[in-house]
């Protein structure tokens, strides 16, 4: 305890901090596993349902451009045709 007592009042709750981190990152049943994460992933990406991991993660990457591009194709457009006020 006088360790702590030394210590300073930031670097204690920095200490905190990082141990309730630590415990929380261990995974106490609160967590889902890696495997659960990617049947949800193969869930969300077309055509993902019974891909390898390495080829949905590849796959997801691609996606998220194509979802990017889409939703900056569609910003352009609203700019477009927004009514002049």
């Amino acid at each position: 305890m006088k360790h702590m007592e030394s210590m300073g009042c930031k670097k204690f709750t920095k200490l905190r901090y990082w141990r309730r981190r630590r415990r929380s990152a261990r995974g106490s049943g609160g967590g889902r596993s890696v495997g659960t994460r990617v049947k949800t992933l193969q869930k969300l990406i077309p055509g993902g349902k019974g891909m390898q991991p390495d080829r949905l993660f590849l796959r997801t990457a691609d996606y998220i451009l194509h979802l990017q591009s889409q939703v900056h194709i569609l910003q352009a457009l609203s700019k477009i045709y927004q009514p002049s006020v």
